[in-house]
């Protein structure tokens, strides 16, 4: 019998609240994000509750945190992104909305943050996709990139870009030196399909939740479904403390 492998993936959820990270964790969670869904597709929670989603869960899980559904606008993205910096999140996560300038804004990203802080982009799966911004991260010095889409109308990304759009974004990112991720109102059912691309993140926020709502809370069991449906990563301690400082 053939046994399929699979890159090892990492689980992102997306939570809300201090007691909402507590329970992704517990359940496995590799990426605890903090987002508010009341206010879009990655609204941003208030500072103060990324800091103490940050200080909630153990140390050796990654907390990313967004900065709100924003056009690319160098001056207010960067003040923004500087600000989620400094809960102590370890990721700062930038969605590249329609409209602005996104070449301007990507290049003050990383010059006025980068190193010191850890940048994720995320494309716009279910709006003009546009790959040449993709090395664009790359030079400017972000950890990675994701696709993700921007309504919440039941429809998922593989609704929105082909099994071949998905590869080729892939493909960029790993040639750019980023991790690549998935997101986009994911299903539990479409975990399969999604693991055959090989991405590095897949991130959940609806299918975690109770009745599968994203402005829901998140359910344990959903959670446990979703986790044992995604190969853990098994990591040493040496590992993990090396990832929790980059």
């Amino acid at each position: 019998m053939t046994t399929t492998t699979h890159r090892m993936v990492r689980l992102l959820a997306s939570v809300t609240s201090e007691a909402e990270a507590r329970l992704a964790a517990e359940q496995g969670a590799d990426i605890i994000d903090c987002k508010n869904p009341s206010e879009g597709a990655l609204g941003a929670l208030p500072p103060a509750v990324v800091s103490a989603i940050h200080k909630a869960v153990p140390a050796h899980i990654l907390v990313s945190a967004t900065i709100g559904d924003l056009q690319p606008d160098p001056e207010r993205v960067t003040r923004a992104a500087r600000a989620m910096a400094e809960t102590g999140c370890n990721i700062v996560k930038i969605g590249v909305f329609p409209g602005g300038d996104a070449h301007t804004t990507i290049r003050r990203l990383g010059e006025e943050l980068t190193p010191a802080t850890s940048l994720v982009a995320v494309l716009i799966a279910d709006a003009p996709l546009d790959l040449a911004l993709v090395p664009a991260l790359g030079d400017a010095g972000f950890e990675g990139v994701m696709l993700d889409t921007a309504s919440k109308d039941g429809r998922t990304l593989l609704d929105h870009r082909s099994t071949d759009e998905i590869r080729a974004f892939i493909a960029a990112a790993r040639a750019a030196g980023l991790f690549a991720g998935l997101a986009g109102s994911l299903r539990l059912h479409q975990i399969p399909q999604l693991l055959e691309f090989e991405p590095d993140v897949l991130g959940f926020r609806g299918a975690l939740c109770e009745a599968s709502d994203r402005r829901g809370a998140l359910s344990a069991s959903a959670l446990a479904s979703v986790r044992r449906a995604i190969p853990q990563i098994r990591r040493t301690t040496a590992e993990l403390a090396l990832e929790k400082t980059r």
